[in-house]
C-alpha cells in the first residue's frame, strides 16, 4: 500500500479510495470554530457585566488571564491523553463541558463564579486545541501549512460571527440569554464534529498526504523527544514568539470593543472591528499557509511580527471607525500568519515524534502571554484611564519577537525532514 501524488492511498490491487484527511480537516475546522465563538465573544460581555455588577476591568481581565493560563497547562495534559485514548470521546466531553460552562456563566452573580466558569471550566473545554492541530500535522506531509490554515480559519470564522451575534443577542434580549444560546451552539458543533476524528492515517489504513512508504517510515523515526526539545534554545525562542503573539492578540480580543466604545464608537460598530479582524484573518490564513509552504515559515513570521508592530503603532492614533478598521485589517493579516504557522514550524524544527507535547509546551508560553496581556491592559486603564501605555508595550514586544524569529535555526539537518 503506497500513497499517490494526490494524497490518496493506492492498494496493491490498484484500486484507490477517498483520502480521509480531508474529513479530518473539516472536523477540526468545526471544532476550532466553536472555540473561536467561545473565546472571541468574551470582550463583548465586558460592558454588560460592568453595567450590572460594577466590576472593574482588572477583575474582568483577571478571569481572561486565568482562562489563558489554565488553557496553556491543560493543553499539555490534553495532548498526552489524546495520544492514549479515543479522540472522539475526549473532544465530545470537551464539547459537553463547553455548553455546561456557558449555562453556568448565564447564572453567575459574583466574580468568583466568573473565574471558575470562564477561567477554569471554559479553559478545560477548549484544551483539545493543540491536540487536534497536531492531528492535522500527522495527516499531511505536503501542504501541511495550507491544511493547517484551512482548519484554523474555523477559529477565525468563529471569531467573526461571535462578536456581532453576541452583541445582537445582548441588545435584543440580555447577556444571560446570549450566554445560553452561544453555549448550546458551540457544544452541538463540537460534539458532532468530534465523531469524525481519527488520530492518524493508520487508523484509516492510509498514509499521510504526499508521503511514500519509504519516506513515511523515515520521517516516523525522526524527531526530538520532549526532553530533548526542552534542552534546545529553539524551543525557548518559539515559546517567546508564542508569548508575544498571544500577548498582543488576546489583549485586542478582550479590550478592543470597550476601547472603541470609549473612543466614541457605538457598541455595534465596536463589535464590528472584531468582525473585520476575523474576516481578514479568514481570507489571509489560507494565503499565509501557502506562503509558509512556499517561502518558509521563518520568513513569513518575520513579516507578521513587523505587521504586528505597525498595527499597534496605528492604533495609537486611531480615533474614528475607518481608522479602527485599518487597524483590524493589518492585525488580521499578522494574526493569520502567526496562527497558521506555529504547528508547521514546530514540526519543521522538531519533527513529529513528540509534536503534540512540544507544541503544548510552546503553548504554555503563549498562555502566559495571553493571560498577562489583557490583565496588564486592564490594570493600566484602571490606573491611567487610557490604553495608550498598553499599546506601546505591544509595539515593543512585537519588535522583540521579530528579533527572536531571526535567531531561529533548524534543530536537525533539513534533509532528514520529509515535506
Amino acid at each position: 500500500m503506497v500513497g499517490d501524488s494526490n494524497g490518496s492511498v493506492v492498494k496493491s490491487t490498484g484500486s484507490s479510495r477517498f483520502f480521509y484527511g480531508y474529513v479530518i480537516v473539516a472536523a477540526v475546522f468545526l471544532i476550532l470554530l466553536a472555540s473561536g465563538v467561545v473565546k472571541s465573544s468574551y470582550g463583548v460581555f465586558l460592558q454588560p457585566l460592568i453595567s450590572e455588577f460594577g466590576w472593574s476591568r482588572t477583575v474582568l481581565s483577571g478571569a481572561s488571564a486565568l482562562n489563558d493560563i489554565a488553557f496553556g497547562i491543560l493543553c499539555v495534559v490534553s495532548a498526552k491523553f489524546y495520544e492514549r485514548f479515543n479522540p472522539r470521546v475526549i473532544v465530545s466531553v470537551c464539547g459537553v463541558l463547553m455548553g455546561l460552562s456557558f449555562f453556568l456563566l448565564s447564572q453567575m452573580s459574583f466574580p468568583w463564579q466568573l473565574y471558575l466558569y470562564f477561567g477554569v471550566l471554559i479553559a478545560l473545554s477548549m484544551s483539545s486545541f493543540i491536540a487536534v492541530l497536531s492531528t492535522v500535522a500527522r495527516w499531511f506531509v505536503k501542504r501541511r501549512g495550507l491544511m493547517t490554515g484551512v482548519t484554523l480559519s474555523g477559529l477565525c470564522v468563529g471569531s467573526t460571527i461571535a462578536s456581532p451575534v453576541a452583541n445582537w443577542l445582548i441588545a435584543t434580549y440580555d447577556w444571560r440569554y446570549a450566554y445560553i444560546v452561544l453555549g448550546i451552539a458551540a457544544a452541538v458543533i463540537m460534539v458532532l464534529a468530534a465523531q469524525f476524528l481519527k488520530r492518524d492515517p493508520y487508523q484509516a489504513g492510509q498514509l499521510p498526504y504526499g508521503a511514500s512508504v519509504v519516506e513515511q517510515h523515515a520521517s516516523d523515526g525522526w524527531g526530538l523527544s520532549l526532553s530533548q526539545a526542552l534542552r534546545t534554545r529553539q524551543l525557548w525562542l518559539v515559546c517567546g514568539m508564542y508569548f508575544v503573539f498571544l500577548f498582543c492578540n488576546v489583549l485586542v480580543l478582550v479590550h478592543i470593543v470597550i476601547h472603541g466604545i470609549d473612543m466614541g464608537l457605538t457598541p455595534a460598530n465596536a463589535a464590528n472591528v472584531l468582525a473585520i479582524y476575523g474576516v481578514v484573518s479568514i481570507i489571509c490564513i489560507y494565503l499565509m499557509g501557502i506562503s509558509g509552504d512556499r517561502f518558509g515559515n521563518k520568513r513569513t513570521f518575520v513579516i507578521c511580527f513587523l505587521l504586528l508592530a505597525i498595527s499597534f503603532s496605528w492604533l495609537l492614533i486611531a480615533g474614528n471607525l475607518w481608522q479602527f478598521f485599518v487597524f483590524a485589517i493589518i492585525l488580521g493579516i499578522a494574526y493569520s500568519g502567526m496562527q497558521v504557522l506555529f504547528s508547521p514550524l514546530v514540526a519543521e524544527l522538531f519533527g513529529l515524534k513528540s509534536h503534540g507535547m512540544i507544541l503544548g509546551i510552546a503553548s504554555v508560553g503563549g498562555a502566559i502571554g495571553a493571560a498577562s496581556g489583557p490583565l496588564l491592559a486592564g490594570y493600566i486603564f484602571d490606573e491611567t484611564g487610557s490604553y495608550r501605555i498598553a499599546f506601546m508595550i505591544c509595539i515593543a514586544v512585537a519588535i522583540i519577537a521579530f528579533v527572536l524569529t531571526l535567531l531561529l535555526r533548524p534543530v536537525a539537518p533539513k534533509e532528514t525532514y520529509f515535506r
